[in-house]
């Protein structure tokens, strides 16, 4: 008795699943093997084949997206990252499918049905709004010296004339929205046109995060000035009075300085650079506490600066984010300045996260990191929309390599940046005498926004905070009309960026 089933795609299928495209798509390039490993890392999920008889017949896959960040007409390479879908989005609201199909020798089977009530019961799973496809009409090329692409997509709708993408679409509940020209440029029989066609969850339940229906953030920046206290007490009380103040004026997120619990060593026993520095791990318990216990009192997200924390007897630049939930999530700083590794022998991390948080995807580069537009991108390409920056600077030299880079990485990737240093001094710390900082919030350099590419600024070397509403709405129009679009315009055909994360391999 022969047997089909529906499961993920393996790596072993990638010869199997490529040759099936070169028959149904003899136009189309097949997937690379790193387009295909990247599919069933990133998403394993969304990439479905059907076995019929132990041999593979037919195939689709898809990823998740928030579909209100790409416009009416994004293209499949757009929606797709050139097949890479390193725009997957976990938190998305739309399961975007790919591509579907079904070898000839198999057709008729109705094996294109399981693939889609497979997708639509992952749609369901995963409690996502619907399904957008952006589907061929192959049969076109044959009625376009007749036809324009709209008359042809409605003979179809109107059962007058076959075609073998969009017929069986519309059979399996999904609805037409629009046409999209230039959606598959190479695609010679549909002449680069595809429909955009929609499946809706009726059983979709609408999400916490969703209830904050305002595009706008409130984020503040505090200019902590370092001074010699007597108590970890003292330093929480310096702490609640900057973030009591945030709250007060509605923030949703605050930041603070890198290494600003340094301040901690002012009443700690004098001891060599590496040894007092290592000391500062005995307050993490502390730390972590307080901070966790302050994001819930004021209801604020919190990123906690940076402290510096041993582990496995290594020690680390490590900055903490504090949900106003109650959840914590770290950042280790990726690259280790000079004076860090002389000094106190401070080790690098090895991921780039991005942090899903009631106020969307946001990511932290510590200081230095900022100073590598790497970084920057593979935070953004995993979705993060605010950058935040943490730093340290000893005078006006240091700290303008810091905001030049981020006023660099706001324009390069049109996303905002929010900065926060240290101001004062901390005579009795050794390597770490004065404090240089002039915090700041940039925006992309274009119409939409100030005409200096800066939200708001702290005057230089005064202990205060700065806030300002964030518009997220802004940066989806400046990406897709905005006079440069330096985001969509990069030359991904000519370069990419390579990036290991654990086992991932991900080409950016």
């Amino acid at each position: 008795m022969k047997k089909i089933k529906v499961r993920r795609w393996r790596l072993t299928d990638y010869d199997r699943i490529t040759e099936i495209q070169r028959t149904c798509f003899q136009n189309m390039k097949p997937w690379t093997l790193e387009q295909f490993r990247s599919l069933i890392t990133i998403f394993p999920e969304g990439q479905m084949a059907v076995e019929y008889d132990g041999k593979l017949v037919a195939s689709s896959c898809s990823h998740i997206i928030k579909f209100s960040n790409y416009s009416e007409t994004s293209s499949w390479s757009e929606l797709t990252q050139d097949g890479m879908i390193t725009n997957h989005d976990p938190n998305g609201d739309t399961l975007y499918g790919i591509e579907i199909m079904v070898d000839p020798v198999y057709r008729n089977m109705k094996l294109s049905r399981r693939l889609y009530a497979a997708r639509q019961k992952l749609c369901q799973d995963k409690n996502l709004k619907g399904i957008a496809i952006g589907g061929r009409i192959p049969n076109y090329h044959k009625y376009a010296e007749k036809l324009t692409a709209a008359q042809y997509v409605q003979k179809v709708i109107d059962k007058k004339i076959y075609d073998p993408v969009l017929t069986a679409q519309l059979a399996n509940g999904f609805v037409l929205r629009r046409l999209l020209p230039d959606y598959l440029p190479n695609d010679k029989e549909s002449l680069g046109y595809a429909t955009f066609l929609e499946w809706i969850n009726f059983n979709y339940k609408a999400r916490a995060q969703e209830l904050k229906t305002s595009p706008y953030v409130r984020v503040c920046a505090v200019q902590y000035q370092m001074r010699m206290i007597t108590s970890f007490d003292e330093f929480a009380q310096n702490c609640e009075y900057f973030i009591d103040a945030a709250s007060d004026y509605r923030c949703d997120i605050v930041l603070f300085p890198e290494m600003f619990t340094m301040q901690l060593l002012t009443f700690m026993p004098n001891k060599s650079p590496g040894n007092a520095i290592r000391s500062l791990d005995g307050f993490t318990a502390r730390y972590e506490e307080l901070f966790t216990n302050l994001s819930i009192k004021y209801n604020i997200n919190i990123i906690a600066g940076s402290h510096l924390v041993i582990e496995n007897d290594d020690l680390y630049n490590v900055s903490y984010l504090f949900r106003r939930d109650g959840t914590m999530a770290k950042q280790y700083k990726l690259h280790i300045s000079p004076h860090e590794k002389k000094w106190w022998g401070v080790k690098p991390g090895n991921k780039v996260e991005v942090f899903d948080t009631d106020i969307g995807k946001i990511a932290i580069l510590i200081c230095y990191d900022v100073e590598f537009p790497e970084l920057s991108r593979i935070a953004v390409s995993k979705g993060a929309q605010i950058l935040f920056v943490p730093f340290n600077t000893d005078e006006r030299r240091g700290y303008l390599r810091v905001r030049y880079c981020s006023q660099a990485r706001a324009i390069e990737n049109q996303v905002y940046m929010v900065l926060a240093g240290c101001v004062g001094n901390l005579p009795a710390v050794e390597n770490l005498d004065i404090q240089y900082a002039q915090s700041a919030i940039f925006t992309p350099s274009d119409v939409e926004f100030h005409m200096e590419g800066i939200a708001m600024e702290a005057s230089a070397n005064t202990e205060t905070l700065i806030f300002q509403d964030l518009d997220l709405n802004l940066l989806a129009r400046n990406r897709e009309y905005g006079s440069v679009q330096t985001w969509k315009d990069r030359r991904s055909d000519l370069y990419k960026l390579n990036y290991s994360e654990g086992n991932k391999k991900l080409s950016i």
